[in-house]
């Protein structure tokens, strides 16, 4: 295996679905499409992770979350492990050079043992590629060292941090680096601020101040560009968004710009369609504007659905993660997901997880109670991790775009349009 790894692993997938004309133009821009990543990232450096949710509906292939603080490690397949360790390796030689020690402050909730299961498995990866990690907790009811057993066979250990000066470390462990797991949807923590050592991501990254719509906007002109590059419609690949300013679901206040919001991306959304000849019915997602884990989400095919919202579901739209109330909100173009999982064929979409530029694997989540034009990120979700395609280690164009070594290929590609927004947000508070 190389001594970097490649930018993109080629892997299998069960699906057989009728494939994109777009996937096959990636293909054959190949060579301008790596040039190009390679001259972005030289301008500006990419976030230490990054996981992306993407949806493919057949006629486009568009990112609709992109999370910088990723949970799900463990449902990556072990064979890809080996490019995860080079990948934390070359990340963290950039940020930090002379790192041997790392500290992780995950999220505070310890009874999530899906969660503790991604922890253990992304501190094992740092473990791997020779470095003495620590778990720091910011919960205060951690006060001394606490191990947890998970199924499966792990364990972890949390330990509470200490600032010590313009330090933070835990007892003689004093780290170079201070990697966050944790989102911040409760705020920035005091113990972190103002401290010497590199946090990654920066605080101001953090669902209390961070916003999707920030976000789009930096996608909707990276897409922009690259859409130049290889000559395409950027509507392939970018999902229509408009923002609403302040609401509240509960008093019904701000309801009147949500509906007109709606009624103008729908409007958007069908005339796309009538250029394409898309035989489907538009829908929009109306979710938080800051806030994570599939909390603060609806869709909706019609302004009277948003109109006739019941006290349930206003309950439901009004906070976020730990509670955070819901006063922004995005609406978004609803890209259909066809793809499906199994002799059930399940709904799924694809999750792709990248660490530094390089894609090192992902996972479908699948949901089986849920429709093409539904959240899947809910409770029910189950996930399938991708596996390596062999013997293939290189696209190959000629095979077409079906064959194992590039079914995923245009999956890393738009996963990295979407790290590069991310990337280009954390520069502007650097």
């Amino acid at each position: 295996m190389s001594a970097i790894p490649l930018p993109v692993p080629h892997l299998t997938t069960a699906l057989n679905g009728p494939l994109l004309q777009l996937e096959r133009h990636l293909l054959d821009q190949q060579s301008a499409i790596e040039g190009w990543f390679r001259r972005q990232w030289q301008q500006t450096s990419a976030p230490f992770y990054t996981s992306v949710d993407l949806r493919n509906s057949g006629f486009k292939l568009a990112p609709v979350d992109t999370n910088l603080f990723p949970a799900g490690f463990n449902n990556l397949n072990p064979a890809l492990i080996p490019l995860s360790i080079q990948a934390a390796q070359a990340g963290i030689e950039r940020i930090c050079p002379t790192a041997n020690q790392i500290l992780i402050v995950p999220e505070s909730h310890t009874r999530n043992t899906f969660y503790m299961e991604s922890i253990a498995a992304l501190q094992d990866i740092l473990q791997k590629a020779g470095f003495t990690v620590h778990l720091g907790s910011l919960s205060e009811e951690i006060t001394t060292a606490h191990s947890i057993e998970l199924p499966s066979g792990r364990s972890i250990t949390l330990e509470p941090l200490e600032r010590v000066g313009n330090r933070v470390a835990i007892g003689d462990f004093s780290p170079c680096m201070i990697l966050l797991n944790n989102d911040l949807s409760s705020g920035r923590p005091a113990i972190l601020e103002n401290i010497e050592q590199e946090v990654v991501p920066p605080l101001e990254l953090g669902w209390s101040k961070r916003l999707k719509s920030d976000h789009f906007t930096h996608y909707r002109q990276i897409a922009k560009e690259f859409s130049e590059l290889i000559q395409i419609d950027p509507w392939l690949i970018d999902p229509l968004f408009l923002q609403c300013g302040e609401i509240d679901f509960m008093k019904r206040e701000g309801e009147e710009c949500l509906a007109k919001n709606v009624a103008a991306l729908l409007k958007s959304i069908q005339h796309k369609y009538d250029e394409y000849k898309i035989d489907k019915e538009p829908f929009v997602v109306i979710k938080a504007d800051a806030g994570t884990y599939g909390m603060g989400v609806m869709t909706a095919s019609s302004v009277e659905e948003v109109q006739s919202l019941n006290r349930k579901q206003r309950t439901k739209m009004a906070a976020s993660k730990s509670g955070a109330n819901v006063s922004k909100v995005l609406v978004q173009e609803g890209v259909y997901t066809f793809e499906t999982w199994g002799e059930a064929a399940s709904v799924t979409e694809p999750v792709v997880y990248m660490i530094d530029h390089f894609v090192v694997g992902g996972f479908y989540r699948v949901h089986t109670r849920r429709g093409p034009n539904e959240n899947l990120n809910a409770p029910g979700a189950h996930f399938e991790p991708l596996a390596f395609a062999e013997p293939c280690i290189a696209p190959c164009p000629e095979m077409g775009p079906d064959a194992n070594a590039n079914r995923f290929y245009a999956y890393g590609v738009i996963a990295r349009l979407a790290m590069l927004a991310a990337a280009r947000e954390i520069a502007e508070y650097n």
